[in-house]
Order: structure tokens, then sequence, then C-alpha cells
């Protein structure tokens, strides 16, 4: 009998989109061992000269230009991509890609970005017959996810359910499962062993971390949570750029014995485990995996856009703060210095979590739709 077969699209605008789909796989495979999936960045894929340079003026942009990305999101926040863009996208970027479906022959596609599902919505209303499933990675429903052709929206929260209805889409068509991700965030490793493992002290201990590209070199709140690296374990996580972590091994304000700068890493979800408090920028699938391992969460300078209803879902829910002021840098830190604080923290944290989230949801729901 020929094996189920799923075709992943994504697209590299920020690392949580190909994440989810990488972590939607995998449970998956975890419900149906014989299962094949297949995950594809869709411009990367079929413009590799291109694509990975349009995703480099967007990671530019976000950097040095943040207000003109929130102000580009709410500009479209309720209209769907307009039919001349779709046929823009397509032209560019997917002329191949029902070429690539047909070779791959996938029995159901599932999107987890804006673009290729708006690609693969535009072939089913040109004759592709194939059940099409859309995953929204943040806790917000921007107007560029809606297209009629979709089958079913697997979405993180009530709140992104109802906005969908909001903007047209049938009560029928939405199912509340979850942002998927990666089972080792389900799974506790023991804080010692983590510790032993990576090299760090039995002590207080802060994760920091920009979303998939890593953190922002010149935010000041960073700088001032070195002066808490006397008593306070510092690990610093960069994401893949290099040349942020030279900078801040060639400051003298990061160059402590308890501090520590890393670059790109795949155990996140250990670091996590090692650690007493997450200070993050609120991307959807970091917000999903650090409620996962029940670790309290500050957030600092949101993008404006779906960085901010992320923001609001995460705190409005009690998962975390805004950091807003050197004093919640204080009031934090000397928290999770308290005896049996960080415990305490991560235990109420965690029965929220299974209240409120299952991560085989999301891969529950596909299999279904595959029936």
């Amino acid at each position: 009998m020929r094996k189920k077969r799923v075709l992943l699209l994504s697209e590299g605008f920020g690392s949580g989109h190909t994440q989810a789909a990488y972590a939607l796989a995998t449970g998956l495979k975890q419900l149906s061992p014989g299962i094949q999936t297949r995950v594809i960045e869709l411009g990367k894929f079929l413009n590799p000269v291109l694509g990975p340079l349009i995703v480099s003026a967007y990671r530019k942009t976000v950097s040095k230009q943040p207000k003109m990305v929130g102000l580009m999101y709410r500009s479209g926040y309720k209209k769907s991509l307009n039919r001349f863009t779709q046929l823009a996208l397509h032209r560019v970027f997917y002329t191949q890609t029902s070429q690539v479906i047909s070779q791959l022959k996938p029995d159901i596609i599932v999107c987890t970005h804006p673009v290729p599902n708006s690609v693969v919505a535009r072939l089913k209303r040109l004759g592709l017959d194939m059940k099409l499933l859309t995953v929204i990675t943040d806790y917000d429903a921007h107007g560029s996810w809606v297209n009629q052709e979709v089958n079913k929206y697997l979405v993180s929260s009530p709140q992104v359910k109802k906005l969908l209805i909001d903007k047209g889409v049938s009560n029928d068509r939405i199912l509340v499962t979850g942002i998927p991700v990666h089972p080792n965030f389900w799974h506790t490793y023991d804080k010692a062993e983590v510790r032993k493992e990576f090299d760090l002290k039995a002590m207080p201990t802060v994760l920091v971390m920009g979303g998939g590209w890593g953190i922002m070199y010149e935010d000041n709140a960073l700088e001032y949570m070195t002066k808490w690296r006397e008593t306070t374990q510092l690990i610093f996580c960069v994401g893949s750029n290099e040349k942020m972590k030279e900078k801040m091994l060639a400051d003298p304000l990061f160059q402590h014995p308890n501090v520590r700068i890393m670059g790109f890493t795949r155990e996140v979800n250990k670091l996590m485990d090692a650690s007493d408090l997450l200070v993050t920028k609120p991307g959807g699938m970091t917000c999903t995996e650090g409620m996962s391992k029940g670790i309290p969460m500050l957030f600092y300078e949101p993008i404006p856009g779906q960085e901010e209803e992320n923001c609001e879902y995460f705190i409005s829910n009690g998962f975390g703060e805004m950091l807003d002021s050197n004093d919640t840098v204080d009031r934090w830190f000397e928290l999770i210095h308290e005896p049996y604080a960080s415990g305490q923290f991560r235990d109420s944290l965690l029965t929220k979590r299974n209240q409120q989230y299952d991560p085989m949801s999301c891969p529950k729901a596909v299999l279904q739709s595959m029936q």
C-alpha cells in the first residue's frame, strides 16, 4: 500500500514558520510512523538566488525600520492578498510550484506561511484538486492568510478563530489546535544534567533570545542585565548572526565567567530547562516553545504587528510580562534568586499550559483531514 504523503510549505521570513512545519512533520511521524513528509521553503527552493535576497532584505528592514514593518502589516491587515499580487508572486517565484506538487504527489498540502498558502490557493482556483490546510503561526490573523480555497485553518487560540470568523471564514473551517512545537519542548530535561552538559553553573540563570534571527546588540535592556552578572548566569543566544556574536565577545560588558554568548543551536529546548527565566522577542514560535516548557517570559521590543499581538496573548494568559523598564529586570532577577521560586513558577505555568495546550493536537488534525 502506498504511504500517505504530506507536503509542508513555508518561507524563511523569520524562522518560526519553518520551525512550525518541521515540528508538525515530527508530530505526524510520531503518530503515524509510516507517513512521508517533506518541508520546503518554496521561494528558496524554486529560486535559490532571488529567494534568499528577498529574505535578507526583509531581515534588514525588520532590524533597521521596524515601524515600517508595522505600517505594512497594519495596512493590509483586513485584506487578503489581491489577485494581482497573487499573480505576481506566482510568476516571479512559483511558476514551478505545480510541477513540484506533481512530482511529489502529496495527499495533502499544509502551509505555514501566507505566501505559499496564497500560491497554492491560486493553483486550486486553476484546477488543482488537493486539500489545503493552513497553520497560522502567530496569535493574530492577518488578512494575507485568508483564502476561500483553504479547507481548514489550524490556529493558535480561540481569539484567532474569532478574528478569522470576523474576516468571513466559516466556523466549520477553523480548528483551534495551538501552534505545533517539536516534542522535545514537551519533554522536561533534568536541570542539573543539562547544566553539566553545557558546562553551566548551578546558579540562577537567565536565557536571552531574539527570535530566529538572534538578539539586537544595541538593546539597552540587554546591557543593563549584565549588571547582574556577579550573581546571575546569563546565556545570550544570537542565532546565526556571527557579526553580532563577535561584537558581544569583544565587549567588556559581556566578558565574564557567568556570561555565555552562543550562536545558532538546535538545543534551545534544553537551555530552557537549564534556565529560570526567558527574555525574548515575542515571536509566535519562541513564545509557544517557552509556554511548552513552563518557563516565565519577559518580552522586549516587539516588532509592530504580529509580535505585539503575541505579547498581548501571553501576557493576558499569565505566561509572561512586558520588559518595559530596568525596574522590571531587577524585580524578576530578584525573584529567581528566592529559594524555590523558579520551581514554583514552572509548576504553576506547566499546570496552566496543560489546561490550554496539547502539542499533538495539530498533527492529529492533519491526520484526521487525510481520512
